[in-house]
């Protein structure tokens, strides 16, 4: 969050925050809170995410990884159309037949799209970019597989300080991203045990 007291936190951005909070994610999912860019907007926090095979485990293959950041400015910006922008990465190494699909990037950015809309959500002045970079390697690396790597970047304005959806609408983009298998209508991911 930007440096400031704490009188000086609007209570939009606090109750933000609060919505957050609240949202359980997939056990594969990790979030950690890092700081939010301080530049950009008057009030910022952001999480990073990993889905990893196995929750908190060395041996965990990594998945995906991401950045959710949300952006604050009470005066608002003419360019997002509102009060709360929310900027998102997602990073995904997928295999080498599925990297070299021509539709990857509206593949991919129909993910982002689709995960918004099954978490309720009508994206507000979103807009973002697909890239894929094909990796292949030579002389000594050689033996190595092909592959690709999948980056999502999108942002688009939230209408109201209730981020949750918007969390969850993120953490189901990074798990698409990552390959694992919807969660069947009804079943909840548990968070962690407190």
């Amino acid at each position: 969050m930007t440096p400031a007291g704490p009188e000086d936190v609007p209570v939009e951005f606090v109750s933000a925050l609060r919505s957050l909070r609240q949202v359980s994610v997939r056990p594969e999912v990790i979030l950690d809170e890092v700081p939010g860019p301080a530049r950009i907007a008057p009030f910022s926090a952001a999480l990073t995410a990993e889905v990893r095979t196995a929750r908190r485990s060395v041996a965990a293959a990594e998945l995906a990884s991401g950045r959710f950041v949300v952006l604050f400015d009470p005066a608002g910006q003419e360019a997002w159309e509102g009060n709360f922008r929310l900027v998102t990465l997602v990073r995904a190494t997928l295999e080498a037949e599925v990297g070299a699909d021509p539709l990857l990037a509206e593949v991919a950015w129909s993910w982002f799209t689709d995960s918004l809309r099954e978490s309720g959500l009508d994206p507000h002045a979103a807009g973002g970019t697909v890239t894929r970079v094909l990796s292949q390697s030579f002389g000594a690396l050689d033996r190595r597989a092909e592959q690709t790597e999948l980056e999502i970047r999108a942002s688009w304005t939230a209408t109201d300080e209730n981020l949750a959806p918007h969390l969850i609408a993120w953490s189901t983009l990074l798990c698409t991203a990552a390959g694992l298998e919807p969660l069947p209508d009804g079943v909840v991911a548990l968070g962690p045990r407190r």
